[in-house]
């Protein structure tokens, strides 16, 4: 099976449930998580990046972002969404 794999990238400042509150939306659109990597930086910021398949999701790529987007707004943070090939078109040598 043929995967659709997204980067989702999220910035800001650190505090409780980010974590739960996203991946509880990806769950509920049927939204699989294939990596995650998150940290805390220095001054209390907390980066956090996934790579998630969207191949079955339930909402299309356009409303997936807008929907993080608004998550992102309540979460005080910066959401953004990248499809895999646009970022390897970007990183190409």
């Amino acid at each position: 099976m043929e995967k659709e794999l997204v980067f989702i990238t999220v910035i800001g400042k650190d505090r409780k449930g980010i974590v739960a509150t996203i991946s509880g939306f990806l769950y509920k659109e049927r939204i699989n998580i294939e990596d995650i990597n998150q940290r805390i930086m220095s001054d209390g910021y907390f980066v956090m990046t996934m790579l998630v398949d969207i191949k079955d999701a339930a909402i299309p790529m356009d409303t997936i972002s807008q929907e993080l987007e608004k998550i992102g707004e309540t979460l005080g943070m910066k959401i953004q969404l990248q499809h895999e090939n646009i970022f390897k078109m970007m990183h190409r040598v």
